[in-house]
């Protein structure tokens, strides 16, 4: 380099004055012109990102529900007894397969009892363990419940039919409405998240179902719903305003492998046939779900229907289990009694809207469907082939080395040897490596935030740090990128093409492709966007 460098003085010495500012003009805009060129293949890549697909611009909710009451209890409930209590275990034949279902009765209560079958949220579901606070509780006030398993067989992360599960649970409904002791016309469901979908089915289908309590209740589409808690679980986390571009264009987009057409279930035609009793409740402390948003929703829909009555209850703190600190509240358990056993007076009680205030800053809305990569499996395909074109030189390069050798045995001296211009082959690997690791770094960042936001908990070195971490991993394979193609435009201009032979330059521009498409793909999931 020094060497060359005294060339170039000399040179420019024999050209005068003008030729030595000529070379001192070089080496000065140099660092300039690499900080310019990243500078612009930044904000080119932050403009592509931001075309690429929708924003994330949720709606304030503007209409706050008001509570009536700040009390839960239910007007015109029964005072609760406490009986001894009894397990049966039975069999539900389903269609195709069966279940095993735990069956809690209360001793020495009056006959007949009303009952209720309980219908399980997201995830797997056994009667052994699920709902043992309700059905507790339930069965020594006089009540007798029914816990079937869930039904797994039909049921996966991809595939979910709620109107086939309303079939399955319909089937403990006429097993319990069988049972000695039982009221037949006064037996119910009980259903807690996910099972708030499947619930208004069986109410729309079976118009002689009792009663039905919806906890947790989603109401809004899956998928409108899964954004909704994103987007909350985020402001918690308190992530960087950049990161929720990230929204849309997951929950937004077709996951990749197909199957998910639950994501769209829309269960509000459903539930403008229920005109049974209704008791819904909701803990205040549930970020997951629109709480306000979907009391309103339910109001308006029984209202179509003509003549349910809905009685809506909010416990101060309480989680998606409906639990504080991992422990359900006695008086959700006595409102939820008492409420069942004193149907029918308790269905029209007011006030219908009591407890803790709710709070719900944003509206769960249509989430926007992004305009280019729309499907999971492009997207994994594009990163996929891109990361097979960065790797292509690994294999390209010694086969180059291997046709080389057997030509010198061959043909001798006159045989010419190809090679990479000076610094191309180093350029070439940190371009490469460059990409990938704020591809890395970036999957790091999002599972890392969303156990987090799981969590309900905040670490700042992780949030804040972790994404200036993967911002400048992106802007230094920018810069690596440039350094690539000003060194290559450099050794062209001296020496031509065909001075690395043609399957290193078939590796050299599998680099700059690979690259150039992870760092788009990287623009769209908002790394380069401008501002914070």
């Amino acid at each position: 380099m020094l060497q060359q460098d005294h060339q170039e003085v000399t040179a420019d010495a024999g050209r005068g004055r003008s030729g030595a500012r000529a070379f001192v003009e070089r080496r000065l805009t140099g660092p300039y012109r690499l900080v310019a060129s990243t500078a612009l293949g930044v904000i080119a890549l932050a403009i592509l990102g931001a075309v690429m697909g929708p924003q994330w611009d949720p709606i304030p909710l503007t209409d706050p529900l008001v509570v009536e009451n700040p009390s839960t209890a239910i007007t015109n409930a029964p005072p609760l007894k406490s009986y001894p209590v009894e397990v049966e275990r039975v069999t539900v034949q389903l269609d195709g397969t069966t279940v095993q279902a735990k069956i809690s009765v209360p001793v020495g209560a009056p006959e007949p009892m009303p009952g209720v079958v309980f219908v399980h949220g997201a995830g797997t579901g056994s009667s052994e363990t699920a709902f043992s606070d309700q059905t507790a509780a339930m069965a020594a006030a006089g009540i007798v419940t029914m816990v079937p398993d869930k039904r797994l067989d039909t049921y996966s992360a991809r595939h979910r039919d709620y109107v086939a599960m309303a079939a399955d649970y319909e089937r403990s409904v006429q097993v319990l409405r069988k049972h000695a002791g039982v009221d037949p016309t006064r037996v119910g469901v009980y259903a807690e998240s996910e099972g708030a979908w499947i619930a208004p089915v069986m109410a729309a289908k079976d118009k002689n179902l009792g009663f039905v309590v919806l906890a947790s209740a989603p109401v809004v589409p899956p998928r409108e719903q899964a954004a909704f808690a994103a987007d909350n679980y985020l402001r918690n986390t308190n992530v960087p305003h950049g990161v929720f571009r990230a929204i849309p264009r997951a929950v937004g987009m077709a996951l990749p492998g197909g199957g998910f057409e639950y994501a769209d279930f829309d269960v509000t035609p459903w539930q403008r046939q229920m005109t049974q009793p209704i008791l819904m409740v909701y803990g205040t402390g549930d970020a997951s779900m629109p709480i306000v948003q979907g009391a309103e929703q339910l109001l308006r829909d029984t209202a179509i229907a003509g003549d349910g009555d809905v009685t809506i209850r909010y416990y101060a703190g309480a989680n998606h289990g409906m639990k504080i600190d991992d422990v359900m509240p006695t008086s959700f358990l006595d409102d939820l009694s008492g409420w069942v056993l004193g149907l029918p007076a308790t269905a029209g009680a007011v006030p219908h809207i009591a407890g803790d205030q709710p709070t719900q800053e944003f509206l769960a809305a249509p989430v926007p469907e992004p305009s280019w990569l729309r499907n999971g499996d492009v997207v994994i395909a594009t990163v996929l082939v891109a990361g097979v074109l960065l790797v292509l030189p690994l294999v390209l390069v010694p086969t180059a080395r291997v046709v080389e050798a057997v030509r010198r045995r061959r043909g001798g001296a006159d045989v010419v040897v190809h090679r990479f211009p000076r610094g191309v082959a180093v350029r070439m690997v940190l371009c490469a490596l460059g990409a990938l690791l704020t591809v890395a770094a970036l999957v790091w960042y999002l599972v890392s935030i969303a156990k987090l936001a799981l969590d309900y908990a905040h670490n700042d070195w992780v949030v804040k740090g972790g994404w200036v971490l993967v911002r400048l991993l992106g802007i230094a394979a920018v810069a690596a990128g440039v350094l690539l193609l000003q060194r290559e435009r450099e050794a062209l201009a001296a020496a031509g093409r065909s001075a690395q032979g043609v399957l290193r330059a078939v590796a050299f521009w599998s680099v700059v492709v690979g690259s150039s498409v992870l760092l788009v793909v990287l623009a769209y999931w908002g790394v380069f966007q401008l501002g914070i």
